[in-house]
C-alpha cells in the first residue's frame, strides 16, 4: 500500500498556511485509503530544535489529524528526523560520486547573487557552471581555503511532468536550474536529495505540497532516475496569503496555531481551513474524517488564497 505524507521543518510554530497543507495531504492520503507518514525535516539543527517537532505531534493529534506513522510513533521506515538519517543520505550521495556526477563548488551565495549569472521568476540564481570545470590543482588550492558544497551536473535536457493539482509542468534544467547543491559546505545534506531518498524510502507514492515547491519537482525528478527510485505523483496546492496579500510566516507570528487554539475548537479550525481548499461550502465546523470522505482534487483551487478578514 501506498503513503501520502507530511514533512514539516520545525522551525517554529504551525500557521494557518502549514495546517492547510498538512490538512489536504491528510485528506488526500485517506480519501485513497492510504496512510500517512510524518517526517521532521530537521535537517538545519540549529533552527529546528527538537521541542518544536514535538509540538507539531501535539498538535496535529489535538486537530485529529494524527499520522499513522513516523515522528516519535517510530515505524519500519525510521528514523523519521533527517537530523538522524545522514548515514542513509552518504549512501546514495557516494552513488553520484561513483557516476562522475557531483563535483566541490567554492561560491558563496553572495557572489552568485553578485554576478551576472541569470535569475528565475522567483528570483533564484540558475548556477552558471562556475565551478564545474576545475582543474585538480585549483580544487585543492580552494579546498585549503574553505570547505566546498557539492553540485549535481545536470544536462540540457527538458523534465516534465503532470503535477495532479496544477497540471502540466516543463522545466529545462541546463537553463532553467542549473547544476545543483546536494550537499552543503558544512557537510549538512541539501533539501533535493534528502528529500528524494526519503520519500522514496518511506514508500511515500502521493506528495502533497505548497505551489512554492513546484519549481523543485524536476530536479527531484532528475535525482530520482539517476538513483533508480520509484517518484510518487505531486500535488501542489496554493499557497495561503494574509488578507493583505502576504505570505504567512513562522516568524512573522502569522495566525499560529498557539492563538487559534485559545480561540477555537479543533472542529472549528479544521471546518475553516476545509472551507478555504475547497472541500465544504461554508466555514462550519467538521470533522477531519468527514472532509476527506468527499476528498476530490477537482476541488481544491489552482490560485493562491487569499485569507478572508474575519475568518479567524
Amino acid at each position: 500500500m501506498g503513503a501520502g505524507r507530511y514533512a514539516p521543518s520545525p522551525s517554529g510554530r504551525m500557521h494557518l498556511g502549514n495546517l492547510l497543507c498538512c490538512l489536504v495531504a491528510w485528506c488526500s492520503a485517506k480519501s485513497a485509503g492510504e496512510d500517512v507518514v510524518l517526517r521532521i525535516e530537521d535537517l538545519d539543527t540549529l533552527r529546528c530544535p527538537r521541542s518544536y517537532a514535538d509540538l507539531i505531534e501535539k498538535d496535529l493529534d489535538w486537530l485529529g489529524i494524527s499520522p499513522d506513522r513516523g515522528g516519535s510513533r517510530g515505524g519500519p521506515e525510521g528514523p523519521y528526523y533527517q537530523s538522524e538519517r545522514s548515514g542513509i543520505y552518504e549512501e546514495y550521495f557516494r552513488r553520484l560520486e561513483s557516476m562522475g556526477l557531483i563535483y566541490p563548488c567554492f561560491c558563496s551565495r553572495a557572489q552568485l547573487h553578485a554576478a551576472s549569472a541569470p535569475h528565475r521568476e522567483d528570483g533564484q540564481v540558475v548556477y552558471p557552471g562556475t565551478c564545474r570545470g576545475l582543474s585538480e590543482q585549483e580544487i585543492a588550492r580552494r579546498s585549503a581555503q574553505r570547505p566546498p558544497a557539492w553540485r549535481v551536473k545536470v544536462p540540457d535536457r527538458d523534465i516534465s511532468f503532470t503535477d495532479g493539482n496544477l497540471g502540466f509542468t516543463r522545466e529545462n534544467l541546463l537553463r532553467d536550474c542549473g547544476d545543483f547543491v546536494v550537499r552543503r559546505f558544512d557537510g549538512v545534506f541539501a533539501y533535493q536529495l534528502a528529500v528524494v531518498v526519503d520519500d522514496a524510502l518511506m514508500g511515500v507514492t502521493q506528495v502533497v505540497r505548497g505551489s512554492d515547491l513546484l519549481s523543485s519537482t524536476p530536479r527531484q525528478l532528475y535525482l530520482y532516475e539517476l538513483l533508480e527510485l520509484p517518484a510518487p505523483q505531486f500535488y501542489h496546492i496554493p499557497l495561503l496569503l494574509a488578507s493583505d496579500g502576504r505570505r504567512l510566516s513562522k516568524r512573522d507570528g502569522d495566525v499560529s496555531l498557539e492563538t487559534l487554539e485559545e480561540k477555537y475548537s479543533p472542529r472549528e479550525i479544521i471546518g475553516k481551513l476545509g472551507y478555504l481548499v475547497g472541500l465544504q461550502d461554508s466555514p462550519r465546523p467538521a470533522d477531519p474524517a468527514r472532509l476527506a470522505e468527499n476528498f476530490a482534487w477537482d476541488r481544491v483551487p489552482k490560485q493562491d488564497i487569499l485569507l478572508p478578514e474575519g475568518l479567524f
